[in-house]
């Protein structure tokens, strides 16, 4: 006899049925505008695997007997609108999705107990892990994306012997270098940003509300802080920040989304980067790091806060499933 899901497996199903109705809406418009042949091989396979996981999870809604959550759906998206991105930002798109999916899945897998729901979450993150690879690598081979720096190979093992190793850069402490850690945890955060203060600049520039526009652009410049903060801390260590020359904005100023759809997405995303912030805080061991990475995580939460308030204000927040009703 099949075991009753428990609570997290219901709510990792249906946190996971609201991503992937969404990504899927924005694959259907990237897959009706997207001319280059080679990113919409890419994009109609990965949409093909969403499609057959949004089925199986209604399924189990289904059997399951739970009632099915709203999610995205037709009336979303709009397939026929022009391009609000360049060709480029669809793959460049789908490579940072895959990063949060590969991130929730991973999660999700360690809050599972029935072994079927295990064997799907497992699935699921073997799809994003393979599209992440495949992302990657045609973005490296068109030139497009640029790999990390590199850095002197280490020929012995060192230790810590001194306190200054955690100072950071003040006029108080000797400067130490980055290290490997701390230049990737930064050099991942400006990447991410630079997708992100493209994809508001769009919303911001479709967005037929008002103070939807407004909340837009706040995105977008504290997206825009963020890389300024992180490009410094690169600097400083003489090291050249990633640049992206593709994913920009066109001219189109009519949105392929609802504007449900689009807050949704922001307020993904942001969480997405809350959880880095955290990342980057826990492993750094220069004092000046942590230090900016809370004051930007306190930054990132306010926005999060302010752009829930919106979505509540318009009655867009499904509520997920509750432990129990209050009389």
């Amino acid at each position: 006899m099949t075991k009753q899901l428990a609570s997290s497996e219901i709510g990792n199903l249906w946190m996971t049925y609201q991503q992937k109705t969404m990504f899927a809406r924005m694959l259907e418009h990237f897959l009706h505008t997207q001319e280059n042949e080679k990113i919409k091989q890419q994009l109609q396979s990965y949409y093909d695997q969403e499609i057959a996981f949004i089925q199986e999870i209604s399924g189990i809604f289904q059997a399951e007997k739970i009632v099915m959550p709203v999610g995205y759906n037709e009336s979303d998206v709009k397939p026929e609108t022009p391009r609000l991105y360049d060709e480029y930002f669809d793959i460049l798109f789908l490579r940072i999705m895959m990063k949060v999916t590969i991130g929730l899945n991973a999660l999700h897998l360690s809050m599972t107990y029935r072994s079927d729901m295990s064997d799907l979450f497992m699935r699921m993150s073997q799809s994003s892990q393979q599209t992440y690879t495949a992302a990657t690598q045609f973005l490296l081979d068109e030139g497009i994306l640029t790999r990390p720096p590199m850095i002197p190979m280490p020929e012995k093992v060192e230790f810590v012997k001194e306190k200054r190793y955690m100072a950071g850069f003040d006029a108080f402490s000797e400067k130490r270098p980055l290290n490997a850690i701390e230049l990737s945890l930064l050099y991942q955060g400006i990447e991410t940003n630079i997708l992100g203060f493209q994809l508001l600049k769009g919303f911001e520039q479709a967005s037929d509300d008002k103070e939807l526009k407004q909340y837009f652009k706040e995105g977008k410049n504290l997206a825009k802080q963020i890389i300024e903060s992180f490009s410094e801390a690169l600097l400083k260590s003489d090291i050249q920040p990633p640049a992206v020359a593709w994913g920009n904005p066109t001219f189109s100023e009519t949105s392929p989304y609802s504007e449900k759809m689009m807050m949704y997405l922001t307020n993904l995303l942001s969480s997405f980067g809350l959880t880095s912030n955290a990342l980057g805080t826990s492993f750094s061991l220069r004092s000046d790091l942590p230090a900016k990475m809370t004051i930007i995580a306190k930054d990132i939460f306010t926005y999060a806060k302010k752009g829930g308030k919106l979505i509540i204000k318009n009655g867009w927040m499904e509520e997920p499933p509750q432990t129990s009703r209050q009389s």
